[in-house]
């Protein structure tokens, strides 16, 4: 890498400085600062959800993972759960989000049960999320020390890793403070662009290194199974097979997008069902189509480095990415040391545009709306949104917080983050379930069923070896279960609270 490819680099994160502190002349109400008044069209909507949902993460774990001894393309069963997931959110959820006027996902559970639940469920979103985005800021941290340890091969990694997680951590800040949700959606519009253009680029230039090109990429993937997509067995400590993806899968996507306020929060930016449905599920056949262009990149980076050439790679275990210490590490370092000037700069900034898909306005969104307005009634909208751009700033130093405390962590970070995601995410969704399915159970039987899930799944992550692919969907039967059981033992929830997670009484 050279300066030019700094100076892009520098020019990007400025950019998107600027660009918030550009719109932070429209936030004028919280409803301006969350929603974006509501008039953002359906097809920003769309490319903003697939724009988070390729976080820096999928940029670059995702090559690491067919990049890896034994890897191959059987994580795109996941993905065929993802596109099953946004069908049923379009049809059971999405009807409920425009019943009235919501500035959190969370604001449904107090209609249907009260406020316990929903402050549960709240506490849990903003809890889980900050971690989840801790370990994603790490992920782009580590992008930035390689573009750095490239000029200056001395400096010692650990440090410029710290100095990095904190100045990106100060970019995502200032950007999310100024220009609230809209800002977010429409970076994210232009980020969707750079980074597709960047993974192009990057899969081009690979292929003309690579000696033999795409024919010997594509015999070698063939050579090792690298394009094996599917496993049919039933193995729950597995986590990529047909049925962990399609079953875990659809009810981890109906978790996130359609429970989770970082993601619900992009469809309450349009005024109608119907263009929130378009978004959702247009974005589900883009997702399908780059999740499969950065396991080729896997592919590609295996014929480019070429480790089965080393006589001990036989005997590495499975899902080692020998020569380097982690999957994470192989696209990175190929960006930063093979990629031409300027290009290498502008996959970087692709990078950093994957990352700076905020949550920071979604966790302020639910603490304002779902935690604190409850014991601040009285007070005028001036004074949350002056909380608003408070708490933004303090989730932000906690998001930085995380990413230092995890550095050290040998796990791929898109195991990391999407086994803490899991982790909470069927409790709450089942909930959700409970209040559109089991229409008697009131407060009480549904507070009990989300304590006892949440209890179960936190015994299931650390002392099994159950797949996170699993976790959504066994926090979700575990809550509808105990909430159906316990609520004999209560009296049945209002008439009027009955149907308020209906989509037929839309």
């Amino acid at each position: 890498m050279k300066s030019l490819d700094l100076a892009i680099i520098a020019a990007y994160l400025l950019g998107i400085t600027l660009f918030g502190v550009w719109f932070s002349r429209k936030q004028q109400t919280t409803r301006d600062y969350f929603l974006g008044d509501r008039t953002v069209p359906w097809w920003a909507i769309a490319a903003s959800i697939v724009a988070t949902e390729t976080s820096t993460i999928t940029f670059i774990s995702v090559p690491g993972i067919a990049f890896a001894k034994n890897g191959n393309f059987q994580f795109l069963q996941l993905v065929l759960g993802y596109m099953l997931g946004r069908i049923v959110i379009s049809l059971l959820f999405i009807p409920s989000y425009f019943r009235g006027e919501l500035m959190t996902v969370y604001q449904l559970l107090e209609r249907r049960f009260g406020l316990k639940i929903k402050m549960l469920a709240a506490a849990l979103f903003v809890i889980m999320r900050n971690i989840a985005d801790g370990v994603r800021l790490l992920l782009t941290a580590i992008v930035l020390t390689a573009v750095y340890t490239a000029f200056q091969p001395q400096a010692d990694t650990d440090t410029i890793i710290v100095a990095s997680i904190v100045l990106i951590g100060i970019v995502m800040i200032i950007f999310t403070y100024f220009g609230g949700m809209e800002a977010v959606i429409w970076v994210e519009v232009v980020q969707l662009g750079i980074y597709i253009a960047g993974a192009i680029a990057a899969a081009i230039v690979l292929i003309n290194l690579t000696d033999g090109g795409w024919n010997t990429a594509l015999a070698l993937g063939a050579q090792y199974d690298k394009f094996n997509v599917f496993d049919f067995s039933f193995d729950p400590t597995k986590t990529f097979t047909f049925w962990a993806g399609v079953i875990g899968g659809c009810f981890l996507t109906m978790s996130t997008h359609g429970t989770d306020q970082y993601l619900v929060q992009r469809y309450l930016c349009t005024d109608r069902p119907k263009r929130a449905a378009a978004a959702l599920l247009s974005s589900g056949a883009v997702v399908l189509a780059q999740f499969v262009g950065f396991l080729i990149i896997g592919v590609l980076l295996f014929a480019f480095y070429h480790p089965y050439t080393d006589a001990a790679y036989a005997t590495l275990p499975a899902g080692s990415a020998a020569p380097f210490t982690g999957g994470d590490r192989v696209f990175p370092n190929f960006i930063t040391q093979h990629l031409p000037t300027g290009l290498s700069g502008l996959v970087v900034a692709a990078i950093f545009a994957a990352a700076m898909s905020s949550s920071l306005n979604a966790i302020a969104a639910t603490s304002v709306n779902d935690l604190y307005k409850p014991f601040a009634r009285g007070r005028d909208d001036r004074h949350f949104l002056k909380i608003s751009h408070v708490l933004t700033l303090v989730w932000g130093v906690v998001q930085i917080a995380v990413a230092l405390a995890v550095r050290r962590q040998g796990r791929s970070a898109l195991d990391q983050a999407l086994s803490i995601a899991s982790l909470i995410n069927g409790p709450v969704l089942g909930v959700f379930l409970v209040g559109t399915f089991l229409r008697r159970v009131g407060e009480p039987p549904a507070l009990i069923a989300m304590l006892v899930s949440i209890a179960v799944m936190l015994y299931v992550r650390f002392n099994t070896p159950i797949a996170w692919t699993w976790y959504v969907l066994i926090g979700s039967v575990i809550t509808l279960a105990v909430a159906w059981l316990a609520s004999f033992a209560f009296a049945p929830a209002p008439i009027e609270r009955q149907d308020e997670l209906s989509p037929a009484s839309e």
